[in-house]
């Protein structure tokens, strides 16, 4: 069994996990996968569709999310590297490390920590106030005001959660045994109202004390296109980088920054040409 180390923008993409109708990441690996001839010939009947033999994946991101750590495994041949896997995945979507697991791993099940990164556009926030908001999460917590889910265990523990500032961003870090759906953008929609003033340092305390606000002052999610899987931990796995698959990798990320940072100077114009022309 192999697990693969896969980065992609998840702009165009309806979310990781499969769904009929309309494009998901997995739909795009599955169809490499089929491509390549590795899918398992006598898969469930319960699936939509054939996977390999032993395939699980360490987390299904949101419509929009990225990732760079996502992390696929199952049972391959020898010869499907990263560099041949991305011979058939689109480029928005890159294998760029690979390494030989146990028979019996499960890429969402044995993960031991995720950790995302946020990037948060905030010229005005006060990025003390957003760090001390952030240290108030780490530990162990229920969350149930910090998701949408709200029908299982909404209890995790949070490792590290950190706030620094990158000119106008705040970089917001969180890494933690494990992720409600959206709690990382509730909780960066709840920093970000700390750092700006809105709300005062004890909302973070009441919102991880559930029912002690009331539902209209439960914060929504920040968007999606922001964040990013930005590590999945196994204990004692260590991934070995594919050099072309990651400079493959790196070559098709570089290319989609170049042309945001030409948008944002275009964009900039358009705003700033409307008052003073």
């Amino acid at each position: 069994m192999r697990a693969f180390r896969v980065a992609y923008d998840g702009r165009p993409y309806h979310g990781f996990q499969r769904q009929p109708d309309v494009p998901t990441v997995e739909d795009a690996i599955l169809d490499a996968l089929a491509d390549l001839d590795v899918l398992a010939s006598d898969a469930s009947t319960d699936r939509a569709r054939p996977v390999p033999r032993g395939y699980a994946a360490a987390g299904r991101t949101d419509a929009g999310v990225s990732a760079l750590a996502q992390t696929v495994a199952f049972d391959c041949p020898d010869w499907l590297t990263p560099r041949a896997f991305n011979g058939r995945l689109p480029g928005s979507i890159r294998a760029w490390a690979s390494t030989d697991v146990d028979e019996g791993f499960h890429a969402t099940h044995d993960a031991t920590s995720r950790a995302y990164d946020y990037h948060l556009y905030a010229p005005g926030a006060d990025v003390d106030r957003a760090a001390a908001a952030l240290a108030c999460v780490e530990g162990t917590h229920d969350f149930a005001d910090l998701t949408a889910a709200s029908d299982r265990d909404t209890t995790r523990t949070v490792e590290r959660a950190t706030a620094t500032r990158d000119g106008d961003l705040l970089r917001i870090h969180v890494r933690a045994d494990g992720f409600l759906w959206e709690l990382v953008r509730r909780l960066v929609s709840l920093v970000h109202a700390v750092a700006i003033g809105d709300r005062d340092l004890d909302a973070v305390s009441r919102t991880l004390d559930p029912g002690t606000i009331p539902d209209h002052e439960r914060v929504g999610p920040a968007p999606p296109g922001p964040l990013v899987l930005r590590d999945v931990t196994y204990p004692g796995v260590t991934f070995e980088r594919d050099p072309e698959a990651a400079e493959s990798a790196r070559a098709v990320f570089a290319a989609a920054n170049e042309t945001a940072v030409a948008r944002a100077a275009t964009t900039a114009l358009l705003r700033d040409g409307v008052v003073e022309p």
